[in-house]
């Protein structure tokens, strides 16, 4: 028999177990990982922003902010990485996934924007506990939200300019894209 083993396709149970013998982060997609690229400064800056403003907001309550370190698992099997999201479930010290996901943030890159805003956007409006999806672009001021209605229908909404309002019902916070963009300059 010739040409390259057949790989056995993981499940997330697999895989997170695989994955803490990793060095580097992975997301499992359709059975196999897939290793994720490091971000440029100004797209950490971008993910450090909102998780200072969660993070002060929600204390006391039973939402914390977290960092692509946390999974969120996709109903199909599929595990992704957001850059950034809140868990308002139960937390658990030892999990490698978030519990209750509301809020998920992908900071668009060049390398990264055809799968965060098509095949990652799709994956995520699948999990029942997302309320609101963020897509923050690096460049610009500018983010487009994605909200499930009550009804359960996705709403798509854009705003742009650093005075523009982020409204986050889920999470009921407003933020400005100012303060997502904070620190840096403009290009």
């Amino acid at each position: 028999m010739s040409g390259s083993p057949v790989r056995q396709r993981m499940t997330p149970a697999r895989f997170f177990r695989w994955q803490e013998r990793q060095d580097r982060r992975y997301e499992l997609v359709d059975g196999v990982p897939r290793m994720m690229v490091g971000a440029q400064r100004r797209h950490d800056r971008i993910v450090v922003n909102p998780l200072t403003e969660f993070g002060n907001r929600l204390r006391g309550t039973s939402c914390r902010p977290f960092t692509a370190e946390t999974a969120v698992l996709i109903p199909g099997g599929n595990v992704r990485r957001p850059d950034a999201g809140v868990d308002c479930g139960v937390f658990d010290d030892a999990a490698m996934h978030a519990a209750t996901p509301v809020l998920v943030i992908e900071v668009l890159s060049p390398s990264t924007r055809a799968i965060d805003t098509r095949e990652k956007l799709d994956e995520y409006k699948t999990v029942p506990s997302l309320r609101t999806i963020l897509l923050v672009d690096p460049d610009r001021p500018e983010a487009t939200i994605w909200v499930r209605e009550p009804a359960g229908i996705w709403q798509q909404r854009g705003v742009a300019g650093v005075h523009a309002d982020v409204a986050l019902a889920a999470l009921d916070i407003t933020i400005r894209l100012a303060d997502i963009y904070e620190g840096l300059a403009r290009r």
